[in-house]
């Protein structure tokens, strides 16, 4: 199957300044991609030129594997949806949403017939003959999509879309717009600095930093086997713990030294690692840090911990210490007996952790 969206090599320059670097990216029909990173690393910039807002420097940009490196932006068969919303606000709801059909030429009957479609799988419809300024944000956003989705385009293009929402309305609408990317099967590109967002939507992740592609994968992929020191600690909220260690090859597997606060060392045995360098980053998601009398997974070995800190959540519980120089937290059950100041026993799942170079940052595993 021919991808709907293929990028190939593409850079964009500001005078002198690179903003992109050698961009590669392909998606399916059927995608969501999600174009995720800090701010400033680029991926508003990169939808803009996949939208034919900005100008490319080099490369290559190809939709429905038709050249469209130099084509207006009204003839690249996109919708796009605005973190602003961009409502005309003299214009009702419903021609703000057929107003782009009426300017094409299309027929009233046909206007009628998607405007009615559109506001039915939106739930817009008591909302079509007020204006946007009798609106809540939430509203508005529906509306935005709503103009989009009359346009039954090949590629969808969303900018922040939820940004200006509260975080309640936040969950609630990236609940619609997955359930929506469900029900069409459109194919989608989504903007957002938000991970928790790019996690919950993506079918594939494309996480950035400074105009470069760090990695391209499903959610599982970014998450489990992030592919550098700037991905696992993006990727994750809490983030990865990323702990400096030393590594020393046995006959019977890797142990894996972490020093404590109080100087004494933790002894880890991987067997599964064995061509590790000496110095290694490892680094642990903090739900594979288990209280050792609660819970253990298979490939668990348990060390002694002095714990600093307990902050309980609810169903969860973090404990945080300090090992290898740095303070690392465990997602705990809340049943757990974990104080302040007291060693614990803990769990670490060596069949779920990461390894990284310190000089590079690359993972080694």
């Amino acid at each position: 199957m021919a991808p709907i969206l293929e990028i190939k090599n593409l850079y964009k320059n500001y005078g002198t300044t690179e903003i992109l670097k050698d961009i590669n990216v392909a998606i399916e029909p059927g995608d969501f991609l999600v174009l995720v990173g800090p701010s400033g690393c680029g991926k508003s910039t990169l939808l803009n030129c996949i939208a034919g807002l900005e100008p490319i420097t080099g490369g290559e940009l190809r939709i429905g594997g038709q050249d469209m490196t130099k084509v207006s932006p009204k003839d690249r068969d996109i919708a796009m949806v605005f973190q602003s919303y961009a409502l005309y606000p003299t214009m009702t709801v419903a021609r703000n949403i057929t107003f782009g059909m009426k300017v094409r030429g299309v027929d009233q009957a046909t206007q009628d017939q998607k405007l009615a479609h559109v506001a039915a799988q939106l739930q817009i419809e008591p909302l079509l003959n007020r204006k946007p300024g009798q609106l809540s944000g939430g509203q508005r956003q529906r509306v935005a999509m709503g103009r989009a989705l009359v346009r039954d385009p090949k590629l969808f293009l969303f900018d922040e879309p939820l940004s200006n929402l509260d975080a309640k309305l936040r969950v609630e609408m990236r609940t619609e717009i997955k359930a929506l990317h469900h029900k069409l099967g459109a194919t989608m590109v989504y903007v957002t600095h938000d991970q928790i967002e790019a996690m919950t939507l993506a079918t594939k992740i494309v996480v950035m930093k400074g105009g470069v592609i760090q990695q391209i994968g499903t959610p599982s992929e970014i998450y489990n086997r992030p592919a550098n020191l700037f991905v696992a600690d993006f990727m994750g909220s809490p983030a990865m713990n990323l702990i400096p260690a030393k590594a020393r090859a046995g006959s019977d597997g890797t142990r894996i030294e972490i020093t404590r606060s109080d100087g004494a060392p933790i002894v880890l045995k991987d067997a599964n690692n064995r061509n590790l360098p000496e110095d290694v980053i490892l680094g642990v998601r903090p739900e594979d840090i288990a209280d050792a009398t609660l819970r253990g997974a298979e490939a668990a070995q348990e060390a002694e911990c002095l714990i600093d800190m307990v902050e309980p959540a609810g169903a969860d519980t973090f404990a945080v210490m300090k090992l290898g120089g740095k303070h690392v937290t465990a997602r705990l059950h809340s049943e757990t007996t974990a104080k302040p100041g007291e060693a614990k026993t803990l769990a670490f799942d060596l069949g779920k952790v990461s390894y990284f170079a310190p000089e590079t940052g690359l993972r080694l595993n």
